[in-house]
């Protein structure tokens, strides 16, 4: 049985058996993919409800379908691939509406899968961020992956670039965190 000490108030954490291991590594891109290497496209709009480790999710599809869930997702200190442990419940839009009205930071982009990667495509104030992850369901997919040469440099163990983070980071912050990895977006 695990016990990882993370995220709110320090909270021990037991895995129930619902969870699961989420496996992945990030990379910034300069910019968004070509619209010809896109097989799917949605818009997402996360709340991080506050003071828990809880993301409530709303996914609208370009074909129409609408995706509501609700996510734990349980940091494990350690670098590498292996993130925590993440468990999804999906929502009807009642439930969805019922947790919405908690206070939480919203974070909105749009997401494009571009096998292998999923690629985020930030707005407001993190607009000009792109962020790849690749998942993967071992320990030896994950260390042999090869990432595309469009990516710019890998941010999988740089907290910074996580949603938890990212939702609370400003704008000028962002912008020092890209100058970093030699990113510098316009200011629009």
């Amino acid at each position: 049985m695990m016990d990882k000490r993370a995220g709110v108030e320090d909270e021990a954490v037991h895995p129930g058996k619902y969870a699961r291991v989420e496996r992945e590594r990030r990379f910034l891109l300069a910019e968004p993919p070509a619209t010809s290497a896109v097989t799917v496209t949605r818009v997402i709009n996360d709340r991080y409800v506050t003071g828990t480790r809880l993301r409530l999710r709303r996914a609208d599809f370009s074909d129409g379908r609408c995706e509501l869930k609700l996510t734990q997702k349980v940091p494990i200190p350690q670098p590498g691939a292996i993130q925590g442990l993440i468990t999804n419940t999906y929502l009807s839009p009642t439930e969805y509406d019922v947790i919405a009205s908690l206070p939480a930071a919203p974070l909105s982009k749009t997401r494009f899968s571009v096998p292998p990667l999923g690629v985020d495509v930030f707005e407001g104030h993190l607009q000009g961020l792109v962020l790849a992850e690749a998942e993967f369901t071992t320990d030896e997919e994950a260390q042999s992956f090869v990432p595309p040469a469009e990516c710019v440099a890998e941010v999988t163990d740089d907290t910074r670039f996580t949603g938890g983070h990212l939702v609370q980071a400003s704008r000028p912050e962002l912008l020092r965190w890209l100058a970093e990895y030699g990113l510098h977006p316009g200011d629009s």
